[in-house]
């Protein structure tokens, strides 16, 4: 598939329907000097102060312009008296740039270039879909099945590109990071984000570019595997080792602003405020605003933000948070657990933490396979959606955990979820809607077309078909499918179900028919409506 996508690119190219863009760097960015295609990353370069701190001193943006259009996009100083702007252009065609700055040397520069089709594979950033749930920016759903690994770049070189290895073959696109290293982080040529002398010598005014430049490089393979990052700005691991986690307030804001200008251009960035954010006792609520307010105000494209709880909840319902970011362990063991927060915050629901996969000493990460996978379809029928990890004890030697460091995967979930995924990509594309919450076996889909029902730990033998009444008529007919959703198998139910009224909530088969199931938990049903000569 893969390879037919690439030669009908290719073709498309030889004949003159797609500009090649430039090709992208190391860091995924391509130069001022050629096309760039649509919702890729732009990269202008200037020669500029280096004395003094420029970090500080020099202020730099520019505005790119289309038709009549403006967009406002910060700078930022890479070190060695190299300044540079990076851009996501959202629309094809041609576009102006102008540069502003308090440095004359960096004032009033022009320019032209150009914005293609993109590639295949690039459907843009992941915004906010149908209220609840996500997709791209062309319009492709995004089905999020997300993992964590918090501190995979501040390991070796080597288990960096392990971790990465291990994403290119694992099912997820959506991976949670953090920028700061935890606390006992400590590899040799360790980089850290602030120049100065660990553990506590830092200027904090004054970055290290070559930290970022590796958080760059990192950020824009994620976007080549097709994998979101979801930056974590902040987090209460440090427990004092680095210092990070209790900067004074101006350092707080400066930093958060030069993260944006960094990395905003990248199509693949997701912002989160915090990884249990309560547990950072120096900062209060309005400290999280703030952060807030100024990631929203600095990011030109308003890419998805989010706060992450450990046993306090934020306030999702303000405005600057676009989708909700929660940890709970057992909000996912039963639908009708899950289904209550959408109805609280009337926006998407990520269940990024629900406990882990693994054999820790702790409770929350004790997970079998099977329950990891099953809060996965339990948040999904209920319109909702989860986040995996695993933490296994590394019996190599090398100290690799997953949900720590990155490395490699040991534990079974994973091609469950793969499995998973094949099945929500196979939904309906405006995402799951619960069908009639808090009631006996929920189901999601839409409304007298698609059914998408999971029975939990329950082990029934038999389902009696009867569908919730809204969208349905007497004459409808239906296909049926078991899914064993933990031995990976879908299997079609012989015959066609036909309905009529029962009662006052339910259409049910005409003949009374029973769809016979293995007696065995995690199973699940797809149940899809078969068109009628009219629809066709």
């Amino acid at each position: 598939m893969k390879r037919r996508v690439c030669m009908m690119f290719l073709a498309a190219l030889a004949a003159g329907a797609i500009a090649a863009p430039a090709a992208d760097n190391q860091y995924g960015v391509a130069p001022a000097a050629g096309p760039v295609e649509r919702w890729g990353t732009l990269e202008l370069s200037f020669t500029g102060p280096a004395t003094g701190n420029p970090f500080t001193d020099v202020e730099l943006s520019a505005v790119f312009r289309q038709d009549g259009r403006e967009l406002l996009v910060p700078g930022f100083y890479d070190g060695d008296g190299v300044y540079k702007i990076r851009f996501m252009p959202d629309t094809v065609g041609a576009w102006r740039y102008a540069t502003r700055s308090n440095a004359p040397a960096l004032h009033g520069k022009r320019g032209e270039f150009t914005a293609v089709q993109p590639a295949p594979g690039n459907h843009g950033p992941v915004t906010v879909r149908n209220t609840f749930h996500f997709g791209y920016a062309d319009g492709t759903p995004f089905w999020q099945v997300g993992t964590t690994s918090y501190a995979w770049t501040h390991q070796s070189p080597a288990l960096q590109e392990q971790t990465l290895k291990t994403l290119a073959g694992a099912p997820f696109n959506k991976l949670r990071m953090a920028i700061f290293p935890n606390n006992d982080d400590q590899v040799a040529g360790q980089l850290f984000p602030f120049a100065g002398k660990p553990p506590h010598g830092w200027d904090f005014g004054r970055f290290d570019p070559v930290f970022f430049r590796n958080l760059d490089q990192r950020v824009a393979q994620l976007r080549a595997l097709g994998i979101e990052a979801d930056l974590i700005l902040f987090h209460p691991y440090d427990k004092g080792r680095w210092g990070f986690d209790r900067m004074p307030a101006a350092v707080d804001d400066r930093y958060l602003r030069y993260v944006v200008a960094r990395l905003s251009a990248y199509r693949n960035v997701w912002w989160s405020m915090a990884n249990e954010y309560d547990f950072l006792t120096e900062k209060k609520t309005d400290d999280w605003d703030r952060y807030f307010r100024i990631v929203q105000a600095a990011d030109p494209y308003n890419h998805l933000r989010s706060i992450h709880n450990a046993f306090r909840f934020y306030d999702h319902n303000k405005p600057w948070v676009t989708h909700v970011s929660i940890q709970h362990g057992a909000a996912t063991e039963d639908p009708e657990r899950a289904v209550l927060l959408r109805d609280v915050y009337n926006k998407p629901v990520v269940f990024d933490e629900v406990k882990y996969e693994g054999n820790w000493t702790k409770r929350w990460g004790q997970l079998t396979p099977e329950e990891m996978v099953l809060r996965f379809w339990n948040g999904a029928v209920a319109g909702t959606y989860v986040g995996h990890s695993e933490i296994y004890t590394d019996t190599s030697g090398k100290g690799e955990i997953w949900l720590g460091k990155g490395g490699v995967l040991r534990g079974q979930s994973a091609p469950r979820l793969a499995f998973f995924r094949k099945i929500l990509a196979a939904s309906p594309a405006g995402g799951l809607e619960p069908i009639d919450k808090w009631q006996d076996y929920p189901f999601a889909g839409k409304h007298g077309e698609y059914y998408l029902g999971y029975f939990n730990r329950a082990q029934p033998t038999s389902w009696p078909f009867a569908l919730f009444k809204t969208g349905l008529k007497d004459g409808m007919r239906f296909r049926v499918e078991v899914i064993d959703t933990w031995n990976m198998t879908v299997t079609p139910v012989a015959g066609v179900f036909e309905i009529k009224k029962r009662d006052d909530y339910t259409f049910a088969d005409k003949d009374g028919r029973s769809v016979a199931l293995p007696g065995r938990p995690y199973m699940a049903l797809r149940i899809v409506r078969v068109p009628e000569e009219s629809d066709k």
